[in-house]
């Protein structure tokens, strides 16, 4: 019970570190981007996201070894074996490395034809474009090889790392969109150039702290085929899925600049960056909990580790939930309040995709546990397989003359099988320990939840908020009557009195700590 009230105590604390990070990088992050696309144009923006998404869908191999690398580093912290540790992190590495090497080598002759056969890009912003595609490919080979170090923090739950290192990282954009309001020649070059900057500065920043902070990241040359080939199996079956994954978002991006303008690409990516702010809020609480189920399943306490599992997931769909409600009637006030301009299609793409988010929650929040069982064959058979149906119905369905908003409404459809009908299954015949009553309960609790929190908002949302004649007084009332009503009926009905308990012990610990 200790163990298990110290490790509900390490996750409040590591959440609330992330939290302190994610509201100085919200703000931030929301000014910079309206300045950026004032400066570079809707056009360059979806110019960005197109090029980029080329150069990022390659990377989905470096996706499915990162996710093995992260979970093998803190599972031989869970058992505690420095030397192990150590060698299973320099194995990590120089794969990682001779990976980059190889994409950077593939994507330099596969992604320059698609660049100049595939993509709608006019022709007067053409050199631009090649210009932003070989900064991004450089930019990639450095996350690639930055994914150890990332890992191991993660592993070592020290937070406060990622608190601070994102304040730095959200003022150093501030300095580059500052930079872009007074350099001169073109925007888009610069953008990518001092964007490329920061990305490698921040890297060799958190390899020195990792270096002067935990013993195993000091780097040798090693490489041991009995530690990287359960890592390569566990990968393995995960590299068909991150296809999938990158097929899916990525390539997405890719299709719609095929059938549509840049203009499109460009409120595709702006709803997909507010929705990627609120996720946070709900990521950040994942992040501080993920260690101590994957931790608690190596030590073989597989209740602790179902519980921790079972709770998180119905916890972050309440903070998802608290942002996706305000989001979705807000959206186009939002966006206005943000952007000043915004382009067609944002409002819509926004809606449907914080919505998906809700049902993501439960795919990922589910895979935790099959992550630490190690065992990902199943997932990897079924995840992909439907990913792959879906993205050529959405390519048949614009093929056809459907709207940009089909994929949309398909990637719904998608999410909410996956998180409710497939993970659930994999984890009763997979993991063991679940049942189907165990998942029923966590639905009814999230239905019980948004049903119970819809009236309010929406009777002030048709009703009260037509009466506000000024856009931002009727934002910030709506959007607290949001958050105040979920909040309420999170705290009645969402929560049991354990729970409670703990919530308010932690805050009183907290407020007497500070007195």
């Amino acid at each position: 019970m200790r163990e298990q009230q110290t490790s509900n105590k390490r996750i409040a604390k590591n959440t609330i570190y992330l939290y302190l990070r994610l509201g100085f990088s919200m703000i931030i992050a929301l000014f910079t981007s309206r300045v950026i696309l004032q400066v570079l144009g809707i056009t360059d923006m979806g110019i960005q996201s197109s090029v980029g998404g080329v150069v990022t869908f390659a990377t989905f191999l470096n996706g499915a070894l990162s996710n093995g690398s992260s979970r093998f580093l803190t599972y031989a912290l869970g058992e505690g074996d420095l030397e192990k540790t150590r060698n299973t992190f320099s194995t990590v590495f120089w794969v990682h490395a001779g990976l980059a090497v190889i994409i950077i080598i593939v994507t330099e002759i596969v992604g320059l034809y698609f660049l100049y056969n595939k993509l709608v890009i006019p022709e007067y912003r053409m050199d631009a474009a090649v210009w932003v595609f070989h900064l991004s490919i450089l930019s990639m080979a450095v996350g690639m090889t930055q994914v150890p170090y990332s890992a191991t923090v993660v592993a070592h739950e020290k937070m406060t790392m990622f608190a601070y290192t994102g304040i730095i990282d959200v003022i150093n954009k501030l300095i580059i969109v500052y930079l872009l309001t007074i350099v001169p020649g073109d925007k888009l070059k610069w953008y990518s150039t001092l964007f490329f900057v920061v990305h490698t500065g921040m890297a060799l920043f958190y390899r020195w702290y990792c270096i002067h902070n935990f013993e195993e990241t000091r780097l040798k040359f090693y490489f041991n085929r009995d530690i990287f080939k359960p890592i390569a199996q566990y990968s393995g079956w995960q590299l068909f899925a991150k296809g999938v994954i990158a097929l899916n978002s990525q390539g997405i991006v890719i299709m719609l600049n095929m059938f549509f303008s840049p203009a499109i690409v460009a409120a595709r990516s702006i709803s997909l960056q507010v929705n990627g702010v609120a996720s946070q809020f709900m990521n950040n609480f994942r992040s501080a909990a993920t260690p101590q189920i994957i931790k608690s399943y190596a030590a073989g306490e597989y209740e602790t580790s179902k519980r921790l599992l079972l709770q998180t997931t119905v916890l972050s769909f309440y903070l998802m939930w608290m942002m996706s409600l305000p989001i979705c009637l807000l959206a186009d006030k939002l966006l206005y309040v943000w952007l000043g301009q915004v382009p067609e299609y944002s409002t819509i793409f926004l809606q449907l995709v914080v919505i998906q988010s809700l049902f993501q929650i439960f795919d990922t929040g589910f895979y935790t546990a099959i992550s630490a069982k190690g065992r990902l064959r199943e997932n990897a058979l079924t995840s992909p397989v439907l990913g792959f149906v879906v993205f050529f119905i959405i390519y048949i369905l614009f093929r056809n003359g459907a709207g940009p908003i089909a994929q949309s409404w398909m990637f719904i459809i998608f999410y909410a099988i996956l998180g409710l009908i497939f993970k659930p299954i994999i984890l009763i015949h997979i993991v063991g320990g679940y049942q189907w009553r165990d998942f029923f309960l966590v639905f009814r609790q999230c239905l019980l939840v948004t049903a119970a929190s819809l009236p309010i908002p929406l009777l002030f949302h048709f009703y009260i908020s037509p009466i506000i004649n000024n856009v931002y007084v009727t934002f910030i009332a709506e959007g607290f009557v949001c958050v105040l009503t979920i909040a309420i009926v999170v705290w009645f009905l969402g929560i049991d009195k354990e729970m409670k308990h703990k919530l308010i012990t932690f805050v009183t610990q907290k407020l007497h700590r500070h007195k």
